[in-house]
């Protein structure tokens, strides 16, 4: 048979089980209950169970606090193998906040790098054999001088071969050169109107040239939000720095006079205002927004308090487990938002245009995955939907679990953040039910 032979048949099979949501369900490993020691929401964010996939090796953290946070790397012919993070500073409460998988071609067959990061600003780049796990060894580690806003915590990264980029809490990016057995600081860069949660997409553009994309909340006055997407060229000689960038936001008041058809635009667009940010997700052609409005309380005389001097007033777009913000007609607290992000070369402007909503999930989203115009969306309740963004569909793959008569409303139960991640055969999700694997090639 051809090296190059293609069982179309069998392809066939799959994309229709995609189309219908048909699938196999495996449970990896259950969830362990939140420690009380985690002290606030956007920390029991952090700390939820990180996935990756890397070819038939499945990577998630171990959802515990320790001195030593542990990886777990599950093969369907290997079994089980941890991986440790040892790092000199680390604590009794360390965990895991982000991990990252080097995008690049590997320099080794069958192994590619890993990078954790811990809630101490340190973080851990191993070495990951897919092919035989207990082989994975430990590259590097960086240390930084303090605990910082810009190492403390990190919420997102991207590696491609020697360029790292995070991005933290704070929403400080910084640029780190890994080459020579090293990890070296090169850049940060601050951002005062950007906010999580937030996507990061690093790709080569060229020789000794990065982009990358980073999509993320904006604040809307006097007390919403909306999403809004920065495009940043990083040049790797003389050094790993940023040359140039470019900002859209998909809801912004032109300056000066506008006519009748900007004017209509920014109306619509102010309909699709949120209270609440769940998450956002791009793959350098779409933006999707989940917002992360809970349901209406019966008391809705209050208003939204604007008396911060925190440009992201009144809260943080996914920190607040209540709110009396009801949202327009043109929203739903359960529809996704889809834009298209245009970035043409040149000195032409970028643009972020809305496309549609999609509807179908019920109850609010808590989690994205975004690749190749396909995203997958995981609910608060478990509900699982993927959805063909060119073409505005959605399939639901898991039902998810209703609420019993007598639980607390929704909007007073503060929601651990989950993860879900997929390939072209795969759905990994992490949540409250555990770390679940759902097979469509079957």
């Amino acid at each position: 048979m051809p090296e190059d032979f293609r069982d179309w048949k069998w392809m066939f099979r799959i994309s229709s089980n995609w189309r219908t949501g048909r699938c196999s369900v495996e449970r990896l490993h259950a969830e362990p209950e939140l420690s009380q020691s985690v002290p606030d929401s956007a920390d029991r964010a952090l700390y939820g169970t990180h996935v990756l996939l890397a070819g038939t090796l499945t990577i998630t953290t171990v959802k515990t606090q320790s001195e030593h946070p542990e990886l777990q790397l599950v093969s369907p012919f290997h079994g089980m193998h941890s991986l440790i993070c040892h790092t000199p500073r680390s604590q009794p409460s360390t965990f895991v906040t982000a991990l990252a998988l080097d995008q690049s071609p590997p320099a080794h067959a069958h192994c590619v790098r890993l990078a954790a990061f811990l809630s101490t600003g340190e973080f851990v780049v191993f070495s990951v054999n897919h092919h035989h796990p207990t082989q994975s060894i430990k590259q590097l580690a960086y240390l930084p001088a303090a605990s910082i806003p810009r190492t403390t915590p990190i919420i997102q990264a991207a590696l491609h071969g020697r360029l790292l980029a995070t991005l933290s809490r704070s929403f400080h990016l910084s640029l780190y050169e890994l080459s020579s057995g090293n990890i070296i600081h090169k850049q940060t860069l601050s951002s005062f109107t950007s906010h999580p949660p937030s996507s990061l997409v690093l790709t080569p553009s060229g020789t000794g040239t990065y982009k990358l994309i980073i999509a993320y909340a904006i604040p809307v006055f006097p007390a919403h939000w909306s999403v809004g997407a920065t495009e940043l060229i990083i040049t790797t000689s003389p050094s790993f720095v940023v040359s140039s960038s470019r900002t859209i936001r998909a809801y912004d008041v032109p300056s000066g006079w506008i006519d009748e058809h900007k004017l209509r635009l920014m109306r619509e667009q102010w309909g699709r205002r949120v209270g609440r940010v769940a998450d956002t997700q791009t793959d350098g052609k779409w933006v999707v927004l989940a917002p992360g409005d809970p349901p209406p309380l019966a008391n809705t005389d209050s208003t939204p308090d604007s008396g911060s001097d925190s440009p992201s007033a009144p809260s943080s777009p996914s920190s607040s487990t209540t709110s009396s913000f009801i949202a327009s007609r043109m929203h739903s607290p359960s529809s996704l938002q889809l834009y298209r992000l245009y970035l043409p070369s040149g000195s032409s402007p970028p643009k972020l245009t809305y496309v549609r909503s999609l509807h179908g999930q019920l109850g609010p989203v808590t989690a994205l995955a975004l690749a190749d115009g396909r995203c997958v969306s995981l609910g608060a309740n478990g509900s699982i939907w993927v959805w063909d963004l060119e073409a505005g569909t959605g399939a639901e793959v898991f039902v998810g679990a209703s609420p019993a008569d007598g639980d607390a409303p929704v909007a007073e139960v503060p929601v651990t953040k989950g993860h879900v991640v997929f390939d072209e055969r795969r759905i990994i999700s992490a949540d409250a039910r555990g770390v679940e694997v759902r097979r469509f090639d079957i």
